[in-house]
């Protein structure tokens, strides 16, 4: 009868606890033995320095350029940030390797690669083509990331502060950007992560210099499960804590505010 009765009051919260333990199921696959992990000619370091270190160079183009077009969007007509949206959209949804296809293509013989190629640069396994690659994959999560912030600061108090002489940016840095922070920093942990764990569209355009997706597909590949456990480590570190804590924030925040 006691059992019962809990569970009569407690189901919700039983499915739920059940169902996070589903979700996170799956990380206990770090703790099955496959045999001694094989640190040594891995390229652990290797990858983890070209993911990390390509990615954050592409992480400073797309803020660059996406804040800008966020700001624009924010305050276009309805149905001009409508179109806008809807070409965003188009970005996040294109499947991976269909946007690598494309950008080989594109940036290839038979589109601008010859221009570049007069100038020394060249999109077919390069640095180069390994971080527009990750702009592309990830730029559209960040612009609309940071739309959603936006549309969060209060418009009136952006429009006070015009009123008492503030130019654009002077509003933008003092009143816009300090409220939409921590939106904004939502949205560039989720371009950091789908960017730096992308695969289908690396692969294609730039499967030299190998990040950490295209090292461990090789290593697991040529070597086994024994050489992809540190890589795997490595890239699970890299991925999951800077969306993981921004979101947590983010949430804290709305919180405090109910």
């Amino acid at each position: 009868m006691g059992l019962s009765h809990f569970l009569q009051r407690n189901l919700a919260r039983v499915g739920a606890l059940l169902f996070g333990l589903a979700v996170l199921y799956p990380l206990a696959g770090l703790f099955v033995p496959v045999g001694a992990w094989r640190w040594e000619g891995s390229g652990t370091y290797d990858a983890a320095r070209v993911s990390i270190g390509l990615t954050a160079i592409a992480m400073i183009v797309v803020v660059a350029l996406g804040t800008p077009m966020a700001l624009y969007v924010r305050r276009a007509s309805p149905r001009e940030r409508l179109v806008w949206q809807a070409v965003l959209l188009v970005s996040v949804l294109l499947p991976p390797l269909a946007l690598g296809i494309l950008l080989s293509l594109t940036f290839g013989s038979h589109g601008l690669g010859t221009f570049l190629e007069a100038f020394g640069l060249s999109m077919t396994n390069t640095p180069l083509a390994f971080v527009v690659t990750q702009i592309y994959v990830s730029i559209g999560y960040y612009v609309l990331g940071a739309i959603a912030a936006l549309d969060a600061v209060p418009r009136p108090l952006e429009q006070q502060a015009a009123l008492l002489g503030h130019a654009p940016w002077s509003v933008f840095w003092r009143i816009t950007f300090p409220m939409a922070r921590l939106g904004f920093a939502v949205a560039l942990s989720l371009a950091w992560v789908r960017a730096l764990t992308e695969f289908g569209a690396v692969v294609i355009t730039a499967y030299y210099p190998a990040g950490l997706p295209v090292a461990i597909w090789t290593s697991l590949e040529n070597f086994g499960l024994p050489a992809v456990m540190p890589l795997l480590i490595v890239f699970l570190i890299t991925a999951l804590p800077l969306p993981w804590l921004a979101h947590l924030l983010a949430q804290r925040r709305l919180a405090h505010r109910a």
